[in-house]
């Protein structure tokens, strides 16, 4: 990095080799374009604000840029998006030695409430099942869905999936996930009919074989934009309102804790870095919670319980 350049007070500079530096090391690149948004917004601050250097940026400017931020109508989710990205922005100032003070360090964001995921139901999986089967690409659609809900793949993670990750024979997959973290993940049945169909496919159009597992006319991968979109128009063909690759994750991991699964496999399975993240699916099966009290306890409904007596 130039620091003559920065010391100019190229902003816009530092931020564009910033998100460069984001483009090549993240997995996802969902990320790269909110960070890209996120920095857009600051230099706008910045330069609205008179600021043309970085080593005028302290900790008082971020916590007024934050305040502002609120003061704009943004969500406390949002805004806690954007200091994530602020905080990547002057730790990689600091690392790459234009800054000697990381002024982001410090700072708090707002306290952000834990959302309760949704979750579809069984039947509303197997309505979206049937509709990926009679699209007009239901080879491919079909293991969209089958990856998303039966490994819980995250979409980033399944676009970023190549033939040499899938052990078609041992129903294995190899995922990386957030932080370049590698995990394992089995596979059934119906998603091991699906990719192998989907791989006898893609070895005709590539013979020397390899290659993204959801590739496109020129090779590469589908754009996490586009699978998004494949999901929600199959959903909207059955009906079915506000279906997102997530809410497959969610149904993914609710399904399995419904039927069993330990809090342990699950928060390993989906590639949780925490366990409070998978915690959150215990809410999510509160209703079936106390279905399967009504329905097992011999105290829970007083069938036994004579009235009369």
């Amino acid at each position: 990095m130039d620091k003559t350049q920065v010391e100019a007070g190229q902003i816009n500079f530092i931020t564009a080799s910033f998100l460069e530096h984001v483009k090549h090391k993240s997995a996802s690149g969902h990320t790269h374009v909110n960070y890209e948004v996120d920095m857009r917004q600051f230099a706008g601050y910045l330069e609205g604000q008179g600021i043309e250097n970085l080593e005028s940026i302290d900790t008082p400017v971020l916590r007024a840029y934050l305040r502002n931020m609120a003061g704009w109508g943004f969500s406390k989710t949002t805004i806690a998006r954007k200091l994530s990205a602020l905080r990547s922005f002057f730790s990689y100032l600091k690392d790459s030695g234009a800054i000697s003070f990381n002024p982001a360090r410090s700072l708090k964001g707002p306290a952000i409430p834990r959302s309760i995921p949704r979750a579809l139901s069984t039947e509303a999986v197997t309505v979206l099942f049937k509709i990926g089967e009679s699209s007009e690409e239901p080879t491919r659609d079909t293991v969209v869905l089958e990856v998303l809900y039966g490994c819980g793949l995250r979409i980033s993670e399944l676009t970023g999936l190549k033939w040499d990750d899938v052990d078609l024979e041992e129903r294995w997959i190899t995922v990386l996930g957030k932080g370049a973290k590698e995990r394992r993940v089995p596979f059934g049945a119906y998603a091991q009919k699906a990719l192998r169909a989907l791989n006898l496919k893609y070895s005709e159009a590539h013979p020397a074989g390899g290659g993204f597992v959801l590739a496109g006319k020129n090779g590469k991968s589908l754009t996490v934009r586009t699978v998004h979109r494949i999901v929600t128009k199959l959903a909207e063909r059955g009906g079915l309102d506000g279906v997102t690759p997530h809410v497959l994750r969610h149904s993914c991991a609710t399904h399995l804790l419904e039927r069993g699964a330990s809090l342990k496999f699950i928060q390993e399975f989906l590639g949780h870095e925490n366990m409070a993240t998978t915690q959150i699916y215990l809410t999510v099966s509160a209703s079936w919670m106390k279905e399967s009290y009504m329905a097992c306890h011999p105290r829970a409904t007083g069938a036994q319980f004579d009235e009369s007596e």
